[in-house]
């Protein structure tokens, strides 16, 4: 992600104010599954609210907790303990009345149908307005090409757009997006992001899960990290992106100044993890301005920074 994307999305996420009001709220809310030796955690004690407009990105490995959380955001299994609340109400009725709309990895399509067919039979379940926005939102999944397609002739990405168009139908306040870009090729990924930008711009709310960490630090201005079924990190992406503080060092030094440099450097404060592979030096630094004039005054050649990536932040946050 360039410098340009970073203050763009600080700039985004700084425009949220703290006025807006609240779409959805958990409080206290555990889920649990089986019992006795067989209970299984799956979400363990999470309060959460998201405000109206707000691009929010949910991350954690492979049982964190991300998908069991958007199930109970749209009412397709309930708390254990705690409560959920959309839009000031329950997600069932949330849901139920289009207030809330979901891609999900899981939920086949009707395989005979066309592209065309399924978001108008779709749309017809939420009535005539619905069915008046099906032009739109063919043209906004960029599914006109395939309208008259059989849905079983549509590859993984393409079938991702049709469910994407059937979560827009009914013109919700809050899209649930669960690996929504899923076998997208990177051109219809970039069609999809900029539409989504373009409805937070417009005051709706877009929470998603995904394992696309680039997609995460481009697109989401706020990034919540679950681990074990908790919450471990909540906060604005950029300042999440640079929790870690250190920045990561490099450069290319000569061989009769390799010991004394590696010497210098361990002893200076803030750095850590000093590496040595042949002629190129590696560090992490709390003050890289520091580091990088000492390789310079040494005569260190091809010098360079780079700032904590969110990939960084998410390994640290969730290793063992």
């Amino acid at each position: 992600m360039n410098t340009s994307s970073v203050a763009e999305a600080a700039a985004r996420a700084s425009t949220l104010s703290t006025d807006d009001p609240i779409v959805i709220a958990l409080t206290g809310v555990r889920r649990h599954y089986g019992s006795g030796d067989r209970l299984v955690q799956a979400v363990d004690g999470v309060d959460l609210t998201i405000r109206r407009g707000e691009i929010v990105a949910l991350l954690g490995p492979n049982g964190a907790g991300k998908t069991t959380t958007l199930d109970m955001l749209l009412g397709l299994t309930v708390p254990s303990v705690g409560t959920v609340e959309v839009l000031g109400t329950t997600p069932e009725r949330a849901t139920a009345g289009g207030s809330i709309g979901a891609v999900l990895q899981t939920g086949g399509l009707l395989s005979d149908l066309t592209v065309l067919e399924t978001v108008q039979l779709i749309a017809s379940l939420h009535g005539a307005a619905a069915i008046g926005r099906v032009p739109e939102v063919m043209e906004r999944a960029d599914l006109g090409h395939l309208a008259r397609r059989r849905v079983a002739k549509c590859s993984g990405g393409e079938q991702q757009r049709v469910k994407f168009a059937l979560a827009m139908v009914s013109d919700p306040d809050i899209l649930v997006l669960d690996e929504p870009t899923a076998g997208m090729d990177v051109t219809a990924r970039r069609h999809f992001w900029d539409v989504m930008r373009a409805d937070a711009d417009a005051g709706r709310t877009i929470l998603f899960a995904t394992h696309y960490l680039e997609e995460a630090e481009q697109f989401a201005r706020r990034t919540i990290v679950m681990h074990r079924g908790v919450v471990v990190a909540d906060s604005p992406t950029a300042r999440l992106r640079a929790s870690l503080g250190e920045r990561t060092v490099s450069a290319t030094i000569a061989s009769h100044e390799a010991d004394d440099l590696v010497a210098m450097l361990s002893a200076t404060p803030g750095v850590i993890e000093v590496r040595l592979d042949d002629d190129r030096l590696a560090l992490r630094a709390a003050d890289s301005d520091i580091v990088a004039r000492i390789l310079l005054d040494a005569g260190a050649r091809d010098l360079e920074i780079a700032a904590p990536t969110l990939e960084t932040a998410f390994t640290a946050l969730t290793e063992d």
